[in-house]
This record gives C-alpha cells, sequence and structure tokens, in this order.
C-alpha cells in the first residue's frame, strides 16, 4: 500500500508554499546552507550537571535576597509593631485598669 503525500517525509513535488515550491522538512526549509556557524558537544558522560550548585545556592540566594528585603521588611516590621500595639491596647481596655480609667467606654 502506497502512503498519502502528507503521510510521506518529503515528497519534492507537493505545491507547497507561496510560490508553488515545497519548503522541505523540519529544520530545513529550503534555504541557503548556513556557513560559518560553529556547534560544540560534551558527550553526556563528560557533563557534571550539578557543577557549582552548592556555591550558586549560598551566594545566588544572599542576591536575591538582599534586593527584596527592602519591599517586604518595613511593612513586616511596622505591622508587627502596629499588631503589638493592638493586643497590647485591647488587653489593657478589658483589664480591670482599663475600666477603671475609661468607665467601660472605649476613648
Amino acid at each position: 500500500m502506497r502512503p498519502t503525500q502528507a503521510l510521506r517525509g518529503g515528497g519534492g513535488d507537493a505545491p507547497i508554499g507561496k510560490f508553488n515550491k515545497y519548503l522541505g522538512g523540519w529544520g530545513s526549509f529550503g534555504g541557503m546552507k548556513q556557513k560559518g556557524i560553529i556547534t560544540y558537544g560534551v558527550s553526556p558522560n563528560r557533563q557534571n550537571p550539578l557543577a557549582g550548585t552548592g556555591h550558586d545556592a549560598i551566594f545566588n540566594t544572599f542576591r536575591r535576597f538582599s534586593a527584596q528585603v527592602g519591599y517586604w521588611a518595613p511593612p513586616m516590621i511596622a505591622g508587627y509593631y502596629i499588631m503589638n500595639w493592638a493586643i497590647e491596647r485591647n488587653e489593657y481596655l478589658n483589664s480591670k485598669a482599663g475600666h477603671a480609667e475609661f468607665g467601660g467606654h472605649d476613648e
């Protein structure tokens, strides 16, 4: 059985493209060959995928933390002191001394 034109890997006579020219398969679209491109490769058994991860984990984490701490630390500190003041104020107003000073009414 003969496969259809779409299932074949190529087909130089298939009229596809703007000027009825087959553009080529994946990765070769009918253009000129590239010159001057050099590709280097390293075999998988010669690679070290975890090279420098310990060093980068320490210093990159410090760099990112120091760059962002100015954005979240002041609101956290302000929120802590406001919440601490509110808790102490609530405890005072609900104590015997607070009831004696304000007579059961808040300021």
